[in-house]
């Protein structure tokens, strides 16, 4: 088997308003090559730099976007011969909700570019039905709606930087599904039907991150088992990932509100998960705090 290691490239596109620029200047603080707004008939040429340049190029990340207009709709096409290339090529798609971004494109008083004569969410609605594929097939989907820009620099430090970059970067993220699924799961795990804490008025007001609230979680019938079965069926899934070069993954554990049960099942997991030597694991409490 070759040793020889792939050049890596990086495609950035998403939602308009989702940050794009962020993540451009993050990823140029990381030793990144950025080139912003490139026509997508213009990957293949670039992606030659590779093999022509005289001295080795610095990874290479390309920001793709509606502003292309026509010459965004070939952008499929360009990506999907590129995959047979000896490249490392990875698709990252930003994302937001309606909501998020419409306070920002309000925020700086700027149209929308797919707006013409209409409103914001007109034009985010013809982005997201422009953008749906490109979703679909994205490696890495960041929802960047909770997140300010320097939790979205710190996000992108995280999974891009040079001694991450061949191993498989795991957010365990906990929720609450009364306040809806995360957009950017790749997984989900369903932890009510174990026992609600809220109803043992001596745990309501901590959290899964209270050992009390941990040790009462955990010890109820199939709690344990539930986490043993879940890690041996994730290794098959994460190694998939690998193999398909995808570096960048999500698993979210939900319960109803997402204060206790999967707070503590969400931290167990990670836990185990970060016992694997080719796996970087961090872990992110979504809903905490809003009850």
């Amino acid at each position: 088997m070759s040793t020889e290691k792939k050049h890596e490239l990086l495609i950035v596109t998403g939602m308009s308003g989702a940050g794009r620029s962020t993540v451009a200047n993050a990823l140029e603080d990381l030793g990144w090559y950025v080139v912003d707004n490139l026509p997508p008939q213009m990957l293949g040429p670039i992606a030659d730099l590779f093999s022509l340049a005289k001295s080795p190029l610095p990874r290479l990340a390309v920001v793709i976007d509606v502003r292309g207009g026509d010459f965004f709709s070939e952008l499929h096409e360009h990506l999907a011969q590129l995959r047979t290339r000896s490249i490392n090529l990875r698709l990252l798609f930003l994302e937001a909700t309606d909501a998020a971004l419409v306070k920002r494109f309000e925020s700086v008083r700027r149209p929308h570019p797919l707006q013409a004569n209409g409103t914001i969410l007109d034009g985010i609605g013809a982005e997201r039905l422009r953008l749906l594929s490109l979703r679909e097939s994205a490696d890495v989907v960041i929802d960047t709606s909770d997140l300010n820009i320097h939790q979205l620099s710190n996000k992108i430090s995280d999974g891009f930087t040079l001694e991450h970059s061949e191993r498989l970067q795991i957010t365990v993220m906990s929720f609450g599904f009364k306040y809806g699924l995360p957009s950017d799961a790749d997984l989900v795990a369903d932890m009510r039907f174990l026992p609600n804490p809220f109803w043992q008025e001596n745990l309501r007001p901590f959290t899964g991150e209270d050992p009390a609230v941990s040790d009462f979680v955990l010890s109820q019938p199939g709690a344990e088992e539930f986490v043993t079965n879940y890690l041996e069926a994730l290794k098959p899934v994460l190694r998939g990932y690998v193999q398909e070069n995808k570096r960048y993954a999500t698993i979210a554990i939900g319960c109803t509100g997402g204060k206790h049960r999967s707070v503590a099942t969400a931290k167990r997991i990670a836990t185990e998960l970060a016992k694997l030597s080719d796996v970087a694991v961090s872990i992110k409490h979504r809903d905490l705090g809003k009850e």
